[in-house]
């Protein structure tokens, strides 16, 4: 159950009022999501589930590429400015996606990074994120260190031991794993950071769009199906998000006077159209298994109709914000951080309606609160 503590926005208002005219019915939209970024969460009564563990990439990611030497990074000003501690390595301003449906399910610590994480921490849940991972091994390579979707399972297989020998009963411990909630949130980087890259990678002369869907499917499957048998029944698959309205795509390629890079969002649209059929084939042939879809795309296109301009100053075709420079004063009305990464108005309402589907459209077969539940 969530509560919250209000902190004016009052002086706010007056900026963002103006914006109203221009945009009226997403300016509604995005009022709420401001105002809510001016409220705490204060989490009250016990987690719904008993722990919560994270893969994905950037858009997971709470710091574990920090300790790599050439990575991409986020531990540095302006990004965690409204973040409760601050510089983390999020890759936003605030909360991530994974923060905010974290707090929606009661646990009143963010799940701490596996670079960092101690044995009292594993048992309430490990985030394995790392900036520039995807589901191909070679993917990110361009970007430098990074830990691999296959690494992180790995890293989770080692972190289910360490719960093993420290609750002594690893009867207990594989019930005990079965209640907790996985969410998984990777795939955009085999795209940015592998399949539009032809002079750094092959995969665009070796495949064409479509084959490179399924390529990516059938190794995602493969996957997924190691972290069921680690113990995971309660897996959340976000879809991947539309890579065309990023602000550093908007500039690379250009828009012809729509808002959004069509043509990138075509691509991924061939993955995400494959995730319900992979979703159905996991549940129907694992025991008990309960894998959900959440449609990023379908939630974030209300966003789109907001001009596509990062909040921070951004260098260099990584999309990163320039270190220590000064973000947009109004981040509550902005739906981009940086180049790649969605500002924290726009994670809460991708939080809450993952978290409490308002269409049907937005998960299948259910949401994140009724996975918790099962």
């Amino acid at each position: 159950m969530l509560h919250s503590k209000s902190a004016s926005p009052a002086s706010i208002l007056s900026s963002i009022t103006n914006m109203a005219s221009k945009h009226s019915l997403l300016f509604r939209v995005l009022l709420i999501a401001a105002l809510m970024q001016f409220r705490t969460f204060v989490v009250i009564g016990e987690p719904q589930v008993p722990c919560y563990f994270l893969f994905g990439d950037s858009l997971v990611d709470s710091g574990n590429n920090n300790r790599f030497v050439k990575a991409e990074k986020a531990n540095y000003p302006p990004y965690g400015i409204d973040f409760p501690q601050g510089v983390t390595g999020r890759f936003t301003n605030g909360r991530t996606t994974p923060d905010i449906i974290g707090q929606l399910l009661s646990f009143r610590d963010f799940t701490p990074p596996y670079a960092t994480v101690t044995n009292e921490e594993i048992i309430r849940g490990v985030n394995y994120a790392s900036a520039g991972a995807g589901i191909r091994n070679e993917t990110g390579m361009n970007v430098g260190e990074r830990i691999i979707f296959d690494q992180q399972l790995l890293n989770h297989e080692a972190i289910v031991s360490r719960i093993s020998a420290l609750q002594n009963n690893k009867t207990f411990t594989n019930e005990y794993i079965q209640k907790c909630i996985y969410l998984v949130n990777i795939g955009s980087d085999d795209y940015v950071n592998n399949y539009l890259m032809p002079n750094n990678y092959p995969t665009s002369n070796i495949f064409t769009p479509d084959q490179y869907a399924a390529v990516l499917i059938q190794r995602y499957s493969q996957q997924l199906t190691t972290l069921y048998n680690l113990g995971a029944r309660k897996v959340v698959l976000f879809g991947l998000g539309p890579i065309g309205c990023t602000p550093a795509a908007i500039a690379k390629y250009g828009t012809n006077g729509k808002p959004c890079v069509e043509s990138l969002n075509n691509l991924v649209k061939l993955f995400n159209d494959r995730l319900k059929p992979l979703v159905d084939d996991l549940n129907n042939g694992l025991s008990n298994a309960n894998f959900t879809f959440i449609n990023f795309s379908g939630i974030a296109a209300p966003l789109n109709a907001v001009p596509n301009v990062a909040c921070c100053r951004i260098a260099g075709p990584e999309g990163l914000c320039i270190p220590n420079s000064n973000p947009c004063l109004v981040r509550a009305l902005r739906a981009w951080y940086d180049g790649f990464h969605p500002s924290e108005s726009a994670n809460i309402i991708l939080a809450k309606r993952s978290y409490n589907a308002l269409f049907p459209t937005d998960a299948y077969p259910y949401d994140i609160s009724h996975l918790a539940r099962l």
